[in-house]
């Protein structure tokens, strides 16, 4: 498992002469503690496209210093770092402090990057593999500044680099490296606003805001090796009650497959809650790519609202399975103590356990599968380029309305049809229509918050009432068949048999306290979820 930790730091450019100045003038700092020497040497690495450089992802292996090891840095916008006040996310220039979390593993192989940090990069390297670019040698004095209190606030690290590109090329190994001096300014224990009172002392010695965000980012440059493609065309612009509806969509959909990918590593690395965040980011995006159709070219939209019921379906498997087995422990363990109970919960345990690992390993091969990479690429391209209709230029606001309205009516008619069906599977199905009609209504809702606010809010939470209330119906429902099932099996004891029709009969209890639940809060959020008003 790789350790991890949140740096908040600012770089800084200076001449190669300057002296380092008096830290303790910073304000805030009451003393500045023994410099400290380390040569660093680190190998960093990337595709030959440099995709990870393109995202501001580092990967490098560093020795020398107090933390030697593998290191994975990501940026603080595709790695669900909240930024601290004061912090913001390096641009152009790296002229603001900027959040990034660092990951780290041990040193390992010289050329084999560990696991538990691979896993965080194979959704953006999606296939290609990682290999050496540019090796860093570093003279690196770090100056500790303390508080009054006698706490660690920050550490000025005065580093002299040497950059040596790694391309395979005779010519490249032999030619002289590009050197350079940088000061970098990164927290501790300190507050953000350690930087500014910072700035003036720093400038004053000559030290200027830095032109570039890493020391990778400096090196691809000063090596002259290729450039970094730009990571993508994605539209910054928030969608405005005047302005296109497509907006809407590309918006939403930038902020799903942000979701997406951020839960990527916690599947592979089998993290809680991780299949469920991402099959639910999977299916906003699905849902809403089907309510916002009519504005974009059918072809884009049907691949990507088909690949992604894919996606969904793979994470489904192992998703459902835990979901059961939890539900079903629970149970089990309100049965009367006894080896007949002990035997029903273990068969449920390897029955469940069975389809979870089953669905596990499946999903693991998926999320290294071709089909997967393209999958996200081709959100990407969809986010960044939609191949928007003459349609999507209408206005944002008045389409929202027609959007939810729709989706009101769709979510009242399989209401009524849920009323009208026949008890047994014909009624449940109704249900389970009913839930993913709701269920669709909330992501048109989330997606149209920008230009209505509170009132798309109120639906919101209206239709994920409804969708809980019918999930339990619906977990009820195929806990019942897959108990019916157990207790029907030959050769099992009567008490056996009796512990899976005690359990059975308590999940008929639950299916219908649920739908009663469900029929009465019909009745509170009519106005809300089936007129669909805003």
């Amino acid at each position: 498992m790789a350790s991890q930790d949140v740096e908040v730091e600012k770089k800084y450019d200076v001449g190669s002469d300057a002296p380092v100045p008096d830290l303790s003038a910073i304000p805030g700092v009451a003393r500045v503690g023994e410099p400290r020497e380390d040569h660093l040497e680190a190998v960093y690495f990337d595709t030959q496209g440099q995709v990870l450089a393109a995202r501001g992802i580092t990967l490098r292996r560093r020795t020398g210093g107090t933390d030697a090891g593998w290191h994975v840095k990501l940026p603080s916008d595709i790695a669900g770092v909240a930024d601290a006040p004061g912090a913001a996310v390096a641009g152009p220039g790296a002229a603001e402090p900027r959040q990034r979390r660092e990951l780290r593993a041990p040193l390992g192989q010289a050329d084999v990057v560990p696991d538990s940090l691979l896993a965080y990069l194979l959704s953006y390297l999606r296939g290609d593999d990682p290999l050496p670019a540019v090796r860093l040698e570093t003279r690196r004095t770090t100056y500790p500044l303390y508080g009054g209190d006698g706490v660690h606030l920050a550490d000025l690290a005065d580093d002299r680099v040497s950059a040596h590109p790694l391309t395979g090329h005779a010519a490249d190994s032999e030619a002289p490296p590009q050197q350079w001096r940088e000061w970098e300014l990164e927290l501790v224990h300190g507050s953000p606003d350690l930087f500014p009172a910072a700035d003036d002392v720093l400038a004053a010695a000559g030290a200027r805001p830095a032109e570039h965000g890493s020391k990778l980012a400096k090196a691809l440059r000063v090596t002259g090796a290729r450039k970094a493609p730009a990571a993508g065309a994605q539209s910054a612009r928030p969608p405005r009650k005047k302005g296109p509806v497509s907006d809407l969509l590309v918006a939403y959909l930038a902020g799903q497959v942000s979701e997406i990918l951020a839960h990527d590593p916690g599947v592979r690395l089998e993290q809680p809650e991780a299949v469920h965040d991402l099959r639910s980011a999977t299916r906003r995006a699905r849902s809403a790519l089907a309510a916002y159709r009519r504005y974009y070219s059918d072809a884009a939209v049907r691949r990507l609202r088909d690949e992604l019921k894919w996606l969904a379906g793979v994470l489904g498997a192992p998703r459902d399975a835990e979901v059961m087995l939890e539900r079903l422990r629970r149970h089990a363990a309100e049965l009367p103590p006894g080896p007949a109970s002990k035997a029903a919960a273990d068969r449920l345990e390897e029955e469940l356990g069975n389809t979870l690992d089953t669905g596990y390993r499946k999903l693991q091969k998926a999320l290294l599968s071709e089909r997967y990479f393209r999958l996200l690429d081709d959100l990407e391209e969809f986010r960044d380029r939609p191949s928007v209709r003459a349609a999507g230029a209408a206005p944002a606001r008045k389409e929202a309305r027609k959007l939810v309205h729709q989706a009101g009516k769709r979510l009242q008619r399989s209401a009524r049809s849920a009323k009208r069906a026949r008890r047994g599977t014909e009624h449940e199905t109704a249900l389970h229509q009913v839930r993913k009609d709701a269920k669709r209504m909330r992501h048109v809702a989330e997606s149209v918050g920008p230009v209505y606010g509170k009132p798309a809010g109120k639906i919101v939470k209206a239709a994920q009432r409804q969708q809980k209330i019918l999930g339990d119906f619906q977990d009820s429902v195929v806990a019942r068949d897959l108990l019916a099932r157990l207790a029907a099996m030959p050769d099992l004891s009567d008490g056996v048999a009796s512990a899976y029709v005690t359990l059975h009969t308590r999940e008929v209890e639950l299916a219908a306290e649920a739908e009663a639940a469900y029929w009465k809060d019909r009745k509170k959020s009519r106005t809300v979820l089936q007129r669909g008003v805003i």
